[in-house]
This record gives structure tokens, sequence and C-alpha cells, in this order.
């Protein structure tokens, strides 16, 4: 050993007190680290130094103060880049400090309204666990495709951005990094991200924590094993005390909502601000923001401890001065709770004027006002299941000028298999998912009997006349296979994709996709079972129930009203006068009802108030043949063709009566125009 690698160890020994930050260590000297070792080498003064950062304990930080330590915001994943701080949304900080291991919580809840910060304080979760305690680690998004979306624009950025974290997570390029997109190995641990649309990825480990991010968004069941979030709780089992599930979403629909139902299980914590006019502390409640009429930008919050008004402009110190505090008694003490409407939005993000001129947009319309209670208030809508009274339906029939009514634009049925026949209504549709009842047939015979399939085979064929003088014929055909599925499934294949689609109902209330699919399912005939022989698509029946109810109880511009030019409600659904009462029973035949289980947990769903009611499920079918042929997302080109085809097309037959190509149908067919410098294939249910 020469000198030279000798000396520069002997005239440096000082520094092996020095900390990382230039601190003396006051429980270690040279002495003792050094007491019979052999220094005299390169690099004897590096290694020691590691050493000593290495059983220097970690310091004891909650996810907050990491968070403002090490926490950096991409540009690509967030509208205010750069160093992380709570103090712009305090109302976060005690939910991120109770996901800290030395916090008691294992399940923490958070039901919120949107744009309040929780999918940051989610990240900053997982970068904690990255870089202070390491652990399996499970997040779940709605689904699969979401959970890459979600790497790709969010974890990959929280990684890169942070230099704690990158030294620990190494780049996906790398040989055996161990980083790939759904799953990121660091020291001491893993983070796997899987849709809840996955059983595989849900039961692919344990996991001492797990993140379930849009929980209200799940499906009912993962792969049809279960529900995913039980499924993805089962993981932390071996983990007893140490564990730790954070819940967090958006709520959907009272009796249905995951989150809600976990928030009322919990001790329900809200977040109390002080008055700055008399320090009155309580929490945000819309009902007490208020704005003179037809001037949302005058919105302002009533204190209800003084009554004076609170301008915005003070929020920000009644944020830092806000504090939560439970409103209930959890039987889990281990269960926590908050909740969080947007009225708390930091300054600059959603501001209480835009939340008044959002609440008022959505005026008139349950969709909208759904949506804005979810993601305004934070809070769940209550679902209107009562049945209408069919007299009032009856009294609301009425003399339609044609087969099919001016604004009728293509045509849909929904065919219900029985035992003894097959049951079909047909129905047009307009803008804004306006429908009419254009025909009731009903085909005697059943599954059994081939001329009965004959029957329903030349209905495809037949035509309907328009107002305006054009031919219709069915654009989609809907049939249940609920019923004898073998010989539906036969006579669709003969019939082909273009004009008819088997649905199978769900329970349950899906309004992301309330129609899913197509998938292949085995099918038989002739005797022969063919492996993925039939298409078939999933119907959410209960959103399309609860649908048809609200449109029937759309009020009508008054006579006054027409006569000025007031065009019907969207949705509006429009009965003729030959419908009797035995269809309008039938079509008000189901009731939706909120069922508590044992352990007092609600949920909804439908139930018969009469034996038959092949009205409401051939009018569900039809609405989602409608759905399949992408009625709900029809832009402005689409409707003005479809219009083009009732109206110019006419003048054409009228032109051509005595041509045999008169009786051809002229309107109602669904087409993609192509466009020019483009050749695009056009499928053939859509010529």
């Amino acid at each position: 050993m020469s000198e030279s690698s000798s000396t520069p160890w002997q005239t440096s020994a000082s520094r092996l007190n020095e900390g990382s930050d230039g601190n003396a260590d006051q429980g270690l000297n040279d002495g003792e680290l050094t007491e019979g070792l052999d220094l005299g080498f390169d690099g004897a003064e590096d290694i020691l130094r590691v050493w000593r950062r290495g059983i220097r304990p970690d310091p004891d930080l909650t996810v907050s103060q990491w968070a403002d330590a090490h926490r950096k915001l991409s540009s690509r994943a967030s509208a205010e880049p750069g160093q992380y701080r709570t103090t712009r949304t305090p109302y976060l900080r005690a939910i991120m400090d109770a996901l800290s291991p030395n916090h008691p919580a294992q399940r923490i809840t958070f039901m919120k309204a949107a744009q309040v910060g929780a999918t940051e304080a989610g990240n900053n979760w997982i970068g904690f666990v990255i870089h202070h305690a390491p652990g399996p680690m499970l997040a779940v998004l709605p689904t699969v495709e979401m959970a890459k979306r979600t790497s790709r624009g969010r974890i990959d950025p929280l990684i890169e951005d942070s230099a704690a974290l990158k030294e620990r997570v190494q780049p996906a390029r790398s040989r055996d990094a161990g980083n790939s997109m759904l799953s990121k190995e660091f020291p001491g641990g893993i983070l796997v991200l899987t849709g809840a649309n996955s059983a595989t990825g849900l039961r692919s480990m344990p996991a001492r924590y797990v993140f379930l991010d849009e929980v209200d968004a799940y499906p009912a069941s993962a792969d049809e094993e279960g529900d995913p979030v039980t499924l993805a709780e089962a993981r932390t089992t071996t983990f007893a005390h140490r564990r730790k599930v954070f819940m967090v979403s958006t709520p959907t629909i009272r009796g249905l909502s995951r989150i809600e139902r976990e928030f009322e299980a919990s001790d329900q914590r809200r977040y109390f601000v002080p008055c700055p006019h008399c320090d009155a502390m309580q929490w945000l409640q819309f009902e007490r923001l208020r704005w003179a009429k037809g001037q949302p930008e005058t919105a302002a919050y009533d204190c209800e401890g003084c009554e004076k008004s609170i301008a915005e402009h003070h929020k920000t110190q009644m944020l830092e001065r806000g504090e939560w505090r439970s409103t209930a008694v959890s039987d889990n003490p281990h269960a926590i709770g908050f909740h969080l409407s947007a009225l708390y939005s930091p300054i600059g993000w959603k501001s209480w004027e835009q939340i008044a001129r959002d609440w008022l947009a959505a005026q008139g319309s349950d969709e909208m006002l759904r949506a804005a209670r979810n993601t305004l208030l934070g809070e769940t809508w209550v679902e209107s299941g009562e049945a209408p009274e069919w007299q009032r339906l009856a009294d609301r029939r009425e003399v339609f000028a044609a087969q099919v009514p001016m604004a009728g634009l293509f045509l849909t049925a929904g065919a219900d298999v029985q035992k003894d026949r097959i049951e079909v209504d047909v129905w047009a549709w307009g803008r804004g998912l306006e429908s009419w009842l254009v025909d009731h047939i009903v085909i005697p015979g059943g599954p059994d009997d081939p001329a009965c399939w004959d029957k329903l085979t030349a209905l495809l064929a037949q035509t309907w006349t328009h107002q305006n003088g054009a031919i219709m014929t069915l654009a989609k055909l809907a049939i249940d296979t609920g019923y004898e599925s073998a010989a539906v499934y036969a006579w669709a294949r003969k019939q082909g994709i273009a004009q008819v689609a088997p649905v199978k109902g769900l329970e349950g209330f899906n309004r992301a996709t309330p129609v899913s699919g197509p998938t292949f399912v085995d099918a038989t005939v002739n005797g022969r079972k063919l492996k993925r022989g039939a298409r078939l698509w999933t119907v959410a029946t209960a959103t399309f129930k609860a649908e048809t109810y609200r449109y029937l109880r759309i009020e009508r511009p008054s006579n006054e009203g027409r006569a000025l030019g007031v065009a019907d409600p969207a949705g509006t659904i429009h009965l003729p006068d030959w419908a009797d009462s035995e269809w309008l029973k039938q079509l008000v035949g189901e009731q939706l009802v909120t069922i508590r289980n044992k352990r007092g947990f609600a949920r909804q769903e439908w139930q018969k108030l009469r034996e038959r009611n092949e009205a409401l499920d051939t009018r569900v079918y039809a609405r989602a043949a409608a759905w399949i042929l992408g009625a709900d997302r029809f832009d402005e080109r689409m409707w003005r063709q479809l219009e083009k085809q009732a109206g110019v097309q006419t003048a054409a037959i009228t032109q051509t009566a005595e041509t045999e190509k008169s009786t051809e149908p002229q309107a109602g067919r669904i087409t993609t125009p192509r466009r020019r410098g483009w050749k695009i294939s056009t499928p053939r249910y859509m010529e």
C-alpha cells in the first residue's frame, strides 16, 4: 500500500463524525467505528461514510412532511408544477398523515368532489412508501387501461421528478430493472398497478398497502369472481395491524355507491373552518352558498353563526385555520372517513362563482344535476324509482300524424322471448333521445316454433312510413337471450350482425357503459356446439329503467308554449293513442327499492309490481339497440344526415312514386361518411 493511499485517510479522520448534512454525530466517533479495521486502502473513507448513513435511522416523517420535502410536481401531470406544498390544500394534511405508519388508522376513506387534490395525496403516499416505508403496495384503478394511463401520466413523472425516488426505482429501459408499466420494484418493496376489472391482478400478491382509486367506477364484479374491493383488501390479511387501505372516489348513486357506504361506516369527519367575522367553526354546505338571481358572480357563503356574507377571498385563511372533526362514531376504531366538497377548492381552482354557474347550467336536466351533485358537492344522487301512474300516461297519449312522426329519425326494436310468443316493440328516436312508440307486435308460437322465427325474420324487412313520406326499416333489433338462449343465438347467427344484437340483461347500474361488448359466447346450432359462435351484448338494465322512468316524468310544454314554438324537452317519451291500458301497466310494472343487508349497508334493486312487464323490458332492449348504434354519441353531422334522409330524400320519392325504388327504405340509415383523402372501411351494419 503506497503512502498516497493511506495518508489522506489519516488527515481527514474528523470527517467521520459528520452526518450527511455536515453536523456532528453525537452517538459515534471514529475510534468506535475504526477499531480493529485496516482502513489503509483507496475508498475506505467513502465506504465508511456510506456505512454511517446506512445505520442512521430514517427521519420520523409523516406523508405530508415527506411531500413538502421531496415531492416535485411535473408539468406533465400538474397545472401547478414545482415543489409540492401542503399549505396549498391544508385539508389534505390530516388525510395524508393518517396514511403514515405511526397513525393507528388502517382503513381511510375519502369521499370527495372533483378538483380537490385527492389523487396527488395518493401519489404522495406512493412516493412516501417507496422512500421511507417500503413494502408491497397495490394500486387499483377502475380498469387495466386506466392503470396504464396512470402509470405513464402520473407515476412515471412522480418518480422522475423526485430525486429521492429516482435513485430507488431503476429506469424501465434498464436491463433487469424490475420497472415495467404496471410494476415498479424498489428496495424493500414493489408497487403493482392493476384494474378492478382484472381478478388476476387483484389476487396477484400480498400487499401491506392498498390504494383504491375511484372505487365507484369499479365494476360490480372482477371477471365474475366477486367484489373488486373485497378481493383487493383480502391481499392485506397477513399484515394485520400494519396494513393501510386508502379508498378514494367521487360518489355516484345513493344505495349503490361504495365510497358512501364506507364513509357512512366510518367516523364521518368533516372539515370545519372559522368564519372570518365571528370565528364560528362550521363545515361548508352548498345550501349556504348564496347569489343574486341570475348573477352567479355574486356568489358568497352565509355564515351559519352570524349570518354575515363571507367573500371568497377569505377562503385561504379559513382553510389554513380549519380542522377535521368527527361527526359520527365508527364501529371500527381503525376506520376513519373524510368528506370534502368543491366549496373547499383553493383559490385559483374551482371558484364559488364557477360552482354557482355549473349548478345553474344543470337545472332542467337530471343527468347534469346528477353530475353536479357528484362532482361539485361530493354527494350521491338519489335515483327516483317510483313508478309513474299508468293513468297519467294514458292521459298523455297522442295521435301521431304518421307511423313515424316528423322528429323520428331512425328505428330500433326490442324483442322479448317468452314461452309461447315473442313480443316486439318498435321505437323511433330523434335528437336528444326523444322517442316515439311506433309499433307493438306479438308473434305467437314461441322459440320452439320455426314459423315464429320466420315471422321475426320478416320483421327485419318490414317498413314504416315517416311523416315526410320516407320509408324506414329497423336500424337495429336487440333480442333478449334470457330464455332459450340457444334458439336465440342460432337465429341471430343466421341474420348476421347488421340488424340483430343478442343482449343479456344484468342487474345493477352502470352509467359509464350501460351496454358493453360484444363478447363471443358458445352457441349450439343444429345440434353442434360452436365455440365463440355468437356475439353477445350485456345491458345494465337498471340504468335504462331509471332513465325511462325519468323521461316519463318530463313535463310537456303547455298549449300556449307549443303555439310559440316551444319544443319538447330532450328525452321526452311519446306514446300513441292505440297503446292500451295493459301495455301501459307493463311499462310501469316495476319500482326501484332500497334494501339493507345484515350489516346495514343499502343497495338498490328493481322489483316487479305485477307479473307481466314485457313493455318495460322491450323498451330497455330498444334503448340498448340505440346505444349500440351510437345514438348517445352522434355528432351534429350525423343528426343532420339522418334529417336529410327523412326530409330531402322524400322529395325524390314523390317525384319517382311510380318507380320500383319508391318502396325501398330511404331514411333512418346509420352510415359513416367517408373522409376525403382517406380510405375508410364502413362496417356492414352501418351501411
